[in-house]
């Protein structure tokens, strides 16, 4: 309880400035999202679609839901798990592979920031190939129209899968404070909001290091090639992986594919029925969750 207590009181000091602004996650968020939203506005990609594009509401109350309300929850669910740990007499410090401690604040960040989004590319594999984890996924993926705000479109269970491994891949690192990974918090959240924005980035030959809106746009399309029928482009912050190991596709740049996956027209709309989907039982009274999806082709 004293977690959660903390947890909700950090979000309260940071919505108040009670916080410095270099690690202000609740105005940092909207400072960024105003940023990639005017660039929307000012240089659109998909010239049809309006600034407030279908679902930018939902997807707004998404971006402040899994980001804040649901970290309050779940931080008394993490200081179990830790405190599990430790009665067991398992400290950070003992799952230590790498120490950092010698490199420069930069170089730290820098090294984070990869192992960070490997970790994350891994986990996002899972959830697009272990159809019990794709019922959950399918939320992310319900989004028809791309908008810089369905970046943290996406079921609370992905937190509590997301979470852990994040954190196991932080405690790996030694020599390195998670208080001194804002900027690569702050770098992540800007790549995301604009992988998903309507705006036709590319970056150049960066693109082979760097995600982008072009590439990211194919991951989220309706209809996929046949030697890939669960997936493309799931880089996170980086599309290093998916061209290391084969998952990039990007036929065409025009953005005017479809979205989403077979079923969509079906799947809920409003966020209560999503956030329970995976859960609930379908008319043939077998969960969700027994369903693999058909939905990638």
């Amino acid at each position: 309880m004293q977690e959660i207590q903390g947890t909700a009181g950090w979000v309260w000091r940071s919505i108040v400035f009670e916080v410095p602004w270099y690690t202000n996650y609740f105005w940092g968020l909207i400072a960024i999202s105003l940023v990639v939203w005017s660039l929307e506005v000012l240089f659109p990609w998909r010239k049809e679609q309006g600034a407030f594009r279908k679902d930018f509401w939902l997807d707004g109350f998404y971006m402040f839901f899994n980001f804040f309300v649901f970290s309050v929850v779940i931080s008394g669910f993490y200081a179990v798990i830790q405190r599990l740990f430790n009665d067991v007499g398992i400290a950070m410090s003992d799952l230590t592979l790498f120490n950092l401690s010698h490199l420069t604040i930069a170089g730290q960040w820098v090294v984070f920031f990869i192992v960070l989004d490997f970790v994350q590319w891994i986990t996002h594999i899972a959830l697009h190939r272990w159809p019990v984890l794709w019922q959950f996924h399918k939320v992310h993926h319900s989004v028809e129209e791309m908008g810089f705000a369905a970046h943290l479109r996406y079921h609370w269970m992905e937190n509590i899968l997301y979470k852990p491994l994040k954190t196991l891949g932080v405690m790996v690192l030694g020599g390195f404070e998670p208080t001194q990974a804002f900027i690569v918090h702050f770098v992540a959240i800007a790549i995301g909001h604009l992988n998903h924005a309507n705006v036709k980035i590319t970056w150049g030959p960066l693109k082979y290091i760097f995600n982008n809106p072009v590439m990211h746009l194919w991951h989220h399309a309706m209809f996929l090639p046949p030697d890939h029928p669960k997936g493309v482009n799931y880089g996170i912050s980086l599309s290093l992986w998916d061209y290391l190991f084969g998952t990039h596709y990007i036929p065409e740049s025009s953005g005017t594919i479809t979205l989403g996956f077979e079923g969509l027209r079906d799947f809920p709309k409003d966020f209560w029925h999503q956030i329970i989907y995976g859960f609930k039982k379908n008319k043939k009274g077998s969960t969700d969750l027994e369903e693999y999806p058909s939905t990638q082709k």
